[in-house]
């Protein structure tokens, strides 16, 4: 047995030091186990010339024969060895990381993506030293499922401040993103009944696959300048619906006053209910941002926003305000879901909204996104005359309509991804289809420099002779 390969990788283990020894080695076994080293099969050699090849006591081997046919790496047949059994698999090798990108691109203009180098690195670390220093140990436990009162407190007058929402700390329920707060609501609506949910159209393609894991269908509504129309709602028969009135994505309109209110009635009408996706609410360039909708209507409305656009969305830190109807099955949902968001990130950023350090972090990301905004917007201006960019100042993209001159949009695109530019078509967030032949783009703009947004329009226009 001393010339058996798989024997070597046992020397290591045997030169561990001597507190250490006797798990290095069960380990090494296992290993060479696991990776086909040792065949299933495989007669191993007795525990005392084992020991004595590597140079170890003999209880040490026992212990780890007994340990890893417990585990069932190995089997022992009383009287004739110990043999390596067939249990044991390899596993995949290998960690991937699927986080989304456009890799090799020089420059990806992606709809919704916040500039991940504002988040305050130095404010954040403060408040969680200060937080640290402070927690009391209960609070180490498992939450509320609703939140920190202390976080619920504080989001809730944030969100009365700042987005004019009816906010009881008692509704508000903290949840990692808008994506589960979707998911919550669906799963609330499932158990009264629901079977379909509305979507606006075009719309965000995420919102039909979160209510698709609750096990509800979704049914795309057209949106016109006005906001949601009324007529097609009516007749789809859903009693719930995903609206992003504030800045609607992608279109960039903010729903009018009477459409709200024609939104509105039909709810009550139908005894029905609203999900409004506040996803970008806090961003508005010309003008104090429009109100939420909740707030006229706090029993028809379930309100979600997160700290995704204006922190960074790996925090998974989000917030539902949720109709006295829907908060018990949402809230239940939400325990048996996860048990609630950690604490110690909770009472983080409950401190950081307290200290002002939130409020700061805003105006440094509307001062930034804002420039940004008005780079692209006369980088437009320049090499591609006579495109028009609609919707409302506000928020991270822009709706921009290139001229047919540059059409059709497929060759548009062909082109920038030939340069190293990553665009995306309108086209690709609706149904709708246009006749015009001009170019349709959504085009994200936040997590870019002025530079490289003016690099990223001039590349594709040097594609085009310009």
């Amino acid at each position: 047995m001393r010339g058996h390969p798989a024997w070597e990788l046992l020397l290591p283990a045997a030169a561990a030091p001597a507190r250490q020894r006797g798990r290095s080695l069960q380990e090494a076994l296992r290993e060479a186990v696991r990776t086909g080293r040792l065949a299933p099969g495989t007669r191993l050699p007795s525990s005392r010339a084992l020991a004595g090849d590597l140079g170890v006591s003999r209880g040490l081997v026992t212990e780890a024969y007994e340990q890893l046919t417990a585990e069932g790496y190995l089997r022992s047949d009383h009287g004739s060895g110990t043999w390596v059994g067939g249990a044991a698999r390899a596993a995949a090798r290998g960690v991937r990381d699927l986080a989304p990108r456009a890799p090799g691109m020089r420059v990806d203009f992606h709809p919704g993506t916040p500039d991940l180098s504002l988040f305050p690195r130095s404010a954040w670390g403060a408040a969680q030293r200060a937080v640290l220093a402070e927690l009391e140990h209960r609070q180490l436990g498992y939450p509320d499922p609703r939140g920190l009162p202390g976080l619920r407190s504080a989001v809730a007058a944030l969100l009365a401040r700042r987005r004019g929402v009816v906010a009881d700390p008692e509704r508000l329920v903290v949840c990692s993103g808008v994506a589960q707060a979707a998911t919550l609501l669906g799963f609330a609506l499932r158990a009264r009944g629901l079977r379909t949910v509305g979507v606006e159209d075009p719309g965000s393609p995420e919102h039909a696959k979160l209510f698709a894991a609750t096990g509800l269908d979704t049914v795309g509504l057209p949106v016109d300048t006005d906001g949601l129309v009324p007529g097609p709602l009516a007749a789809s028969g859903v009693r719930a619906v995903v609206v992003t009135p504030s800045h609607q994505f992608p279109s960039g309109i903010a729903y009018t006053a009477g459409r709200r209110a024609e939104l509105l009635d039909w709810a009550r009408s139908v005894d029905g209910f609203l999900l409004e996706d506040d996803y970008d609410g806090d961003f508005r360039y010309d003008r104090a941002p429009v109100g939420a909708l909740q707030g006229l209507d706090p029993e028809r409305v379930a309100y979600a926003g997160s700290v995704s656009k204006s922190l960074a969305p790996g925090l998974r830190l989000g917030w539902m305000l949720v109709p006295e109807a829907l908060l018990d099955e949402v809230v239940e949902r939400k325990r048996t879901m996860d048990l609630g968001n950690p604490a110690l990130d909770q009472a983080v950023l409950a401190r950081f909204v307290t200290d002002g350090g939130y409020d700061r972090q805003l105006r440094r990301c509307q001062r930034a996104y804002r420039e940004r905004r008005d780079a692209l917007v006369t980088a437009l201006e320049r090499h591609f005359p006579g495109t028009e960019v609609t919707g409302i100042a506000a928020g991270l993209h822009v709706i921009a309509r290139v001229p047919p001159a540059y059409g059709p949009t497929p060759r548009f695109l062909d082109r920038a991804r030939a340069v190293g530019v990553t665009l995306r078509a309108a086209e690709d967030y609706g149904t709708a289809r246009f006749d015009d032949g001009a170019v349709r783009l959504v085009i994200g703009y936040a997590h870019l420099t002025p530079k490289e947004i003016t690099l990223g329009v001039g590349l594709v226009a040097g594609a085009y002779g310009g």
